[in-house]
């Protein structure tokens, strides 16, 4: 395999486009920000605050709905408005209601507040995050967009996981849960200047006017997009899928291995963290290897398949063997690798509409953004009438589910590079 090839911004490194290093970094930077208080906060509203599960459950299901629809706004406002503009209107969104979260929420005990203030944070993660999707659908290079996809989700695990969940279990027995979560405020701020000022990709290509008007058309195309080619409606059951019980075992674990199989939280911190130092090899080992054996297949076999027997070993593994961390390490191991063969379909989703990638990549992230909301949704309502055991199992059968879907859906990975082939040739423009 040749490490390097010739793309779209130049000389690549396994579909690493210079032109986007730095927004790749910045994703870095951000997701640690965004990322630092999710290992803990439910365990943290139960057991310091007095909140109820079913309230961390609220909070969380809540936070879900807001990204799923701002994960969906963002390909079509990053496409119509320009992926840089977007990102900065992200950064500051953010850092505002982050600051109302923990001064009008934590700090006052005031769970309406809590859930406001976070609720619209939410919109902030996915518009900087996909919006920057969709400048990589455009820049990278087309014949290694899942090589290119797989190096974003590789940096997205560096910071949620790699810094966003270690740093909390090495910050909170010092400072504690709320000065850690102020902590976040200076990730953003690096990860909103870099994406800014050092990014220097090819520009989306929107083909609606740049009036209210053409808005409403760019949102219609992708609100229509669906019914127009129902693969897309297979590929977001299959996205949701994906990362469905990640964000159920946010919810459940942090309790579950803390109160009943007796780990501490800086070493539950710590096993969930290697979840995410796992995924950033796996998201690019996929990402490559999704190009070479079949972005399909690639899902079915290693996602699905995978992922129903480590969301199994998560629970059921440590519940045998008790507060081990080495044992449970395996199943964690696991969960890393399953979880990221999902990386094709990043890639997927602008192949299924090389013309009217902006609105693809919207659909893409508004089924990632479900994920989060449909993971703490189920644990709300079945956690309590099926048991943790249940619980896990339920999830388990999904990705079954998934393995079966797969089998329905079809893509020409040649689709972008040929589209693109088949446009006048342009001047490279940057957003």
């Amino acid at each position: 395999m040749s490490q390097l090839a010739a793309g779209s911004g130049g000389r690549t490194f396994f579909g690493l486009s210079r032109a986007l290093v730095w927004g790749y970094v910045a994703i870095a930077f951000f997701m640690t920000g965004d990322g630092i208080e999710q290992a803990f906060l439910s365990n943290f509203m139960v057991s310091d605050l007095g909140f109820s599960e079913q309230q961390a459950g609220t909070l969380f299901t809540v936070y879900g709905l807001v990204v799923a629809i701002a994960a969906f706004a963002s390909g079509i406002l990053a496409d119509f408005f320009g992926p840089r503009r977007i990102m900065a209107i992200a950064t500051v969104g953010w850092i505002v209601f982050h600051a109302g979260f923990l001064v009008f929420g934590v700090q006052q005990h005031d769970y309406t507040m809590m859930l406001l203030m976070y609720a619209i944070r939410a919109a902030a993660y996915p518009l900087f995050v996909y919006g920057f999707v969709v400048w990589i659908s455009y820049s990278a290079p087309q014949d290694k967009l899942s090589s290119a996809m797989g190096w974003f989700w590789c940096m997205y695990s560096v910071g949620l996981g790699l810094f966003g969940s270690y740093l909390p279990s090495f910050t909170i027995p010092v400072i504690g849960q709320v000065t850690t979560m102020w902590l976040a405020i200076g990730f953003i701020v690096i990860g909103g200047l870099l994406a800014f000022f050092m990014v220097r990709g090819k520009a989306p290509r929107s083909d609606f006017p740049k009036t209210a008007a053409g808005f409403g058309a760019a949102l219609k195309e992708g609100v229509t997009l669906p019914f127009r080619n129902r693969q897309f409606l297979l590929g977001i059951a299959m996205r949701i899928i994906n990362q469905v019980s990640l964000y159920a075992f946010i919810v459940m674990l942090p309790i579950v291995f803390t109160r009943d199989i007796g780990f501490s939280e800086s070493t539950w911190l710590q096993l969930w963290g290697l979840v995410y130092l796992v995924t950033i090899f796996t998201n690019l080992m996929w990402g490559v290897l999704g190009d070479k054996f079949g972005w399909i297949r690639t899902v079915r076999w290693f996602g699905c398949i995978g992922m129903a027997v480590a969301t199994l070993l998560m629970y059921f593994l440590p519940l045998a063997v008790g507060p081990n961390p080495w044992i449970t390490a395996f199943a964690v191991l696991l969960f890393g690798v399953g979880i990221a063969a999902f990386v094709p379909l990043s890639a997927v989703f602008p192949a299924w509409a090389p013309h009217s990638r902006g609105a693809a990549v919207s659909l893409l992230n508004l089924s990632a953004g479900l994920s989060s909301f449909v993971g703490p949704l189920l644990v709300t309502i079945f956690w309590p009438i099926l048991g943790t055991a249940g619980m896990v199992v339920l999830l388990a059968a999904i990705y079954l589910l998934g393995f079966v879907l797969s089998y329905f859906m079809r893509v020409d990975q040649n689709a972008l590079a040929d589209y693109e082939k088949s446009q006048t040739v342009k001047d490279p423009v940057t957003a």
